[in-house]
């Protein structure tokens, strides 16, 4: 298709008075733009109806508004053509700058001039269609949560796959006796609804259940995964479109609390014991078979504490007062005693809690078991420090309960870093976890890599379910400790994004973050070396290899974050809208002024937080520095060196990466980019060195987007350190 560009430039928001328009219609004119017109508010009903009268009339079928920010009226700007650029005059132009300023003037002509070029150097991307595309979910999984997400995803109109590894369905939730009130006024212990819900499931002809079941192995990628499950000795093969895993936990090792007694005294159990008992219709002491008339409950069994678990498994609390109600039912002058660091009763089950502390025969305190004890006929001494009353206690039970904690089932596996991280590194953004669930036909593994302690959890909060493996979604305890409620809502929640993923997939069109994106990856495989960086690289495994290490390229496992083609030194990875060429087009075309005193430095900014954060600049008026030019990335970890190579040779004077948080709070979007980002500057220090020129003219930084006061420090801090420096001695050549 023959573009024909239009360029419109809007008035409104004080643009027209805090710039020269007639010097920017020049700027589009002379870059043999055939259509510039300006408007004095384009995001109104006649704003769009004036551009979408010279697309009609005029044949524009490609579209440079220069108006607000491409984060916002992006709805209203969806006119029909996949050509449709957005300059930023607003927020980063005229809302951080002063008006009518020759520096302010200069920069928004830049960001024309760099619109238009990457328009001109841009193709109209068309979505990647997928042949023989399926509708199923697979379901792995058939506890709570694996039974909620088929029956959610089999409401919503979608054929399931169900497989459980065991010979019937419903997991840990069939072995305890009662569920924590979920109904007011919270106080009354209720009967399990894991049998009604099993029941549900079994009698809806849209889920295909199979039980003592493996997935065997899953090819493909989101809309046709092809799986194969075996079970009884017997193999069947289907198409799926998405997968959710809700694979759920096991209980945590209590003989590794060596102070606590487990496994040395025989009443010492754990909450999962307590529970099957309590199931079988008395609580008794292991050692004798008698009732038992005093318990004792330990919160935070090896849990919260970095030499075994690190982290609370968030149901620990709510089980153990509704066990301490089971004591108490079972004998009402029995004596209940639960001692905690800290007791965690989030939303309603405070009530639960509260009717509990009113309970005279239950005696809760914080402090800290330092030890167990057997004294006479195989009672327990408990001996706890730190106590709230500040003094040290002993107390003789018959029986002590651990309230150990939960352990995904995928950290069973042995643990495997990506590539390029060592077991040194200051930070590793996910560990492959290699165990025998989803068997995944992955070049970097089978499973999904996971963030911390086992959990194939999101590494962004506003995104739980989303892994690393595209159409692949954990939900329940296997993602993160949930108890049965929260295990619910995060099943019904993975069900919708897996069913997201089928209809965008459908579509043609990308899942998180880039929702709607129909632009993929194109390989110009003459020049390819089988370097394998793009297939090692890429977050989401989105890229295998073949015999020869060619890479084999899967569009529907892209999340078109193209940190392919900031991997590869060849550069032979592009995007019809977003290229190593068309950045680099944009980088050389900066004018830069042969002022010492009106320096130039790049800023490329990763348009997840980096990018927002500088809008929030401009929303809150805060002034930043006019020296620099905004290019946005998909991620900082896209950033190909060559840019670097193409701005220091126009004479830039720096280049800051701005990228997503680093560190323990890491919020990339992409996984890994951040950290990608990271690695490859460190390396082109090196080769700036090696030039004689100064290293610190590239430097990276990170910003959220709730940072974005600090843009203009960062900015003059870092135009302050160029100064240092003095002008790029590439300047002028």
């Amino acid at each position: 298709m023959e573009k024909k560009i239009g360029v419109y430039i809007c008035t409104d928001c004080e643009i027209g008075t805090a710039v020269n328009i007639d010097d920017l219609i020049k700027v589009a004119t002379k870059m043999k733009s055939p259509v510039v017109k300006t408007h004095p508010a384009l995001c109104l009903k006649e704003g769009v109806e004036f551009i979408k009268k010279d697309m009609a009339a005029e044949g524009v079928n490609a579209v440079i508004i220069a108006a607000c920010s491409p984060r916002v009226n992006y709805d209203i700007f969806n006119l029909g053509t996949p050509l449709v650029e957005r300059v930023n005059l607003r927020e980063q132009v005229v809302w951080t700058h002063p008006p009518n300023d020759e520096d302010t003037q200069m920069m928004a002509e830049d960001y024309v001039r760099m619109g238009i070029l990457k328009m001109q150097k841009m193709e109209a991307p068309e979505p990647y269609k997928v042949e023989d595309l399926s509708k199923n979910v697979l379901v792995v999984g058939g506890g709570i949560a694996g039974l909620t997400a088929a029956n959610e995803a089999a409401k919503a109109g979608y054929d399931v796959f169900l497989v459980e590894k065991n010979e019937s369905l419903g997991g840990w939730m069939t072995k305890i006796y009662k569920q924590a009130p979920t109904k007011p006024p919270y106080e009354d212990l209720e009967d399990p609804e894991i049998h009604s819900l099993i029941k549900e499931v079994q009698q809806n002809p849209k889920i295909k259940i199979f039980t003592s079941a493996l997935v065997e192995k899953i090819d493909g990628a989101p809309g046709i995964y092809d799986v194969t499950v075996k079970r009884n000795g017997s193999v069947e093969t289907f198409r799926a479109g998405a997968i959710v895993e809700a694979a759920g936990t096991i209980p945590y090792d209590a003989t590794k609390i060596t102070h606590l007694g487990f496994g040395q005294y025989p009443n010492v159990v754990t909450n999962y014991m307590m529970e099957e008992m309590a199931l079988k219709g008395t609580i008794t002491r292991p050692s004798d078979g008698k009732p038992a008339k005093s318990v004792a409950f330990i919160q935070c069994a090896g849990q919260r504490d970095e030499n075994y678990l690190p982290y609370c498994s968030a149901t620990c609390c709510v089980e153990s007062l509704k066990q301490a109600k089971y004591v108490r039912n079972q004998d009402p002058d029995a004596k209940v005693f639960i001692f905690y660091k800290d007791i965690r009763t989030p939303g309603h089950y405070e009530y639960f809690y509260k009717s509990m502390q009113n309970d005279p025969g239950v005696f809760l305190t914080k402090g800290e078991v330092k030890g167990i004890t057997e004294g006479e006929n195989q009672n327990l001494i408990v001996n706890v420090e730190n106590t709230l009353i500040g003094e040290k206690i002993n107390v003789d039970v018959d029986l002590v309960v651990l309230a150990t904690g939960m352990v995904p089932v995928t950290a069973l596996g042995e643990e495997i870093l990506p590539p390029g991280v060592n077991p040194g590194d200051e930070f590793i953004p996910y560990v492959m976890i290699e165990t025998d669930i989803l068997n995944l036909g992955y070049r970097q593994g089978g499973e999904l890599p996971s963030l911390a302690h086992g959990y194939p959890d999101s590494n962004f909060i506003c995104f739980p379910y989303e892994t690393r493996r595209t159409g692949v979604y954990s939900a329940g305890t296997v993602r993160a400790p949930m108890d049965i409620t929260f295990s619910k809502e995060d099943a019904t929640g993975a069900a919708l994004k897996a069913i997201q993923c089928i209809e965008l997939t459908s579509r043609g069109e990308a899942v998180h973050p880039r929702v709607g994106d129909i632009s993929y990856a194109d390989f110009f495989m003459q020049k390819c070396t089988q370097c394998k960086r793009c297939t090692e690289e890429c977050p989401f495994g989105a890229i295998n290899e073949d015999e020869k290490a060619n890479p084999l390229y899967n569009p529907t496992r892209c999340r078109r974050c193209a940190i392919c083609l900031g991997a590869c030194p060849e550069r032979i990875i592009s995007f019809k809208n977003y290229s190593v060429d068309m950045i680099g087009s944009m980088v050389k075309n900066i004018e830069v002024p042969e002022e010492e005193e009106k320096p130039r430095a790049i800023v490329f900014a990763c348009e997840n937080d980096a990018y927002p954060a500088l809008d929030m600049a401009g929303i809150s008026r805060l002034q930043f520095n006019p020296f620099v030019r905004i290019v946005p990335l998909r991620c900082i970890g896209s950033m190909n060196l060559v840019w670097v190579a193409d701005a220091l040779s126009k004479g830039i004077d720096g280049i800051l990466l701005m990228g997503c948080q680093y560190g323990e709070d890491y919020q990339c979007h992409m996984a890994t980019g951040s950290h990608l980002a990271k690695i490859r500057l460190s390396k082109v220090a090196e080769t700036l060195d090696r030039l004689k020129l100064e290293s610190g003219r590239v430097q990276m930084t990170q910003v959220s987007i709730s940072e974005y006061h600090k843009i203009p420090q960062l900015l003059d801090e870092f135009l302050e350190k160029l100064k240092e420096f003095g002008p790029n001695p590439y300047k002028g050549f």
